[in-house]
Protein backbone atom coordinates (compact mmCIF):
# COMPACT_ATOMS: atom_id res chain seq x y z
CA UNK A 1 0.00 0.00 0.00
CA UNK A 2 2.84 2.32 0.77
CA UNK A 3 4.74 1.52 -2.21
CA UNK A 4 1.15 2.72 -4.34
CA UNK A 5 0.86 5.77 -2.65
CA UNK A 6 4.42 7.03 -3.26
CA UNK A 7 3.83 6.21 -6.87
CA UNK A 8 0.68 8.33 -6.91
CA UNK A 9 1.94 11.18 -5.23
CA UNK A 10 5.37 11.54 -7.26
CA UNK A 11 2.68 11.31 -10.41
CA UNK A 12 1.23 14.17 -8.77
CA UNK A 13 4.33 16.08 -7.90
CA UNK A 14 5.59 15.34 -11.67
CA UNK A 15 2.77 16.46 -13.60
CA UNK A 16 2.62 18.61 -16.61
CA UNK A 17 4.08 16.83 -19.78
CA UNK A 18 4.92 13.50 -17.41
CA UNK A 19 0.86 12.58 -16.73
CA UNK A 20 -0.74 14.68 -19.20
CA UNK A 21 -3.18 12.38 -22.04
CA UNK A 22 -1.01 12.65 -25.55
CA UNK A 23 -2.48 11.93 -29.24
CA UNK A 24 -0.06 11.12 -31.68
CA UNK A 25 -1.17 11.64 -35.16
CA UNK A 26 1.20 10.62 -38.00
CA UNK A 27 0.97 12.52 -41.05
CA UNK A 28 2.78 11.64 -44.99
CA UNK A 29 1.50 12.81 -48.25
CA UNK A 30 -2.11 13.48 -47.39
CA UNK A 31 -2.72 10.63 -45.29
CA UNK A 32 -3.10 10.42 -41.60
CA UNK A 33 -3.00 8.16 -39.07
CA UNK A 34 -3.36 8.06 -35.06
CA UNK A 35 -1.10 6.25 -32.55
CA UNK A 36 -4.43 4.32 -31.42
CA UNK A 37 -5.83 3.12 -34.68
CA UNK A 38 -2.44 1.95 -35.75
CA UNK A 39 -2.22 0.17 -32.26
CA UNK A 40 -5.75 -1.09 -32.50
CA UNK A 41 -5.04 -2.42 -36.15
CA UNK A 42 -1.68 -4.29 -34.94
CA UNK A 43 -4.04 -6.25 -32.14
CA UNK A 44 -5.99 -7.13 -34.15
CA UNK A 45 -3.30 -8.21 -37.24
CA UNK A 46 -1.72 -9.99 -34.79
CA UNK A 47 -4.79 -12.19 -33.32
CA UNK A 48 -5.94 -12.92 -36.87
CA UNK A 49 -2.18 -14.32 -36.89
CA UNK A 50 -3.03 -16.67 -33.84
CA UNK A 51 -1.18 -14.87 -31.16
CA UNK A 52 -3.37 -14.94 -28.26
CA UNK A 53 -3.85 -11.31 -26.47
CA UNK A 54 -2.98 -12.91 -23.27
CA UNK A 55 0.50 -13.59 -24.54
CA UNK A 56 1.56 -10.02 -25.05
CA UNK A 57 4.08 -8.40 -23.24
CA UNK A 58 6.00 -6.03 -25.57
CA UNK A 59 4.63 -4.34 -29.12
CA UNK A 60 8.17 -2.58 -30.97
CA UNK A 61 6.52 -0.45 -33.98
CA UNK A 62 8.18 0.90 -37.15
CA UNK A 63 6.36 3.44 -39.15
CA UNK A 64 7.19 3.29 -42.55
CA UNK A 65 5.58 6.01 -44.52
CA UNK A 66 7.66 5.80 -47.12
CA UNK A 67 6.41 2.30 -48.02
CA UNK A 68 2.96 2.62 -46.98
CA UNK A 69 3.73 0.32 -44.07
CA UNK A 70 3.51 0.09 -40.40
CA UNK A 71 5.83 -3.10 -39.32
CA UNK A 72 5.61 -4.48 -35.85
CA UNK A 73 7.56 -7.25 -33.51
CA UNK A 74 5.63 -8.60 -30.27
CA UNK A 75 8.07 -10.21 -27.73
CA UNK A 76 11.07 -9.46 -29.69
CA UNK A 77 9.85 -12.97 -31.49
CA UNK A 78 7.32 -12.45 -33.71
CA UNK A 79 7.01 -10.07 -36.23
CA UNK A 80 4.04 -8.27 -39.16
CA UNK A 81 3.76 -5.65 -40.96
CA UNK A 82 0.16 -3.74 -41.88
CA UNK A 83 -0.95 -0.88 -44.42
CA UNK A 84 0.00 2.65 -43.41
Amino acid sequence: MARKCSEERAKQIAGGFATAKKNITIQFQGRERLEENLLNLIRKDALDHGIKDEEIELVDVYIKPEEQLVYYVINKEISGSIAF
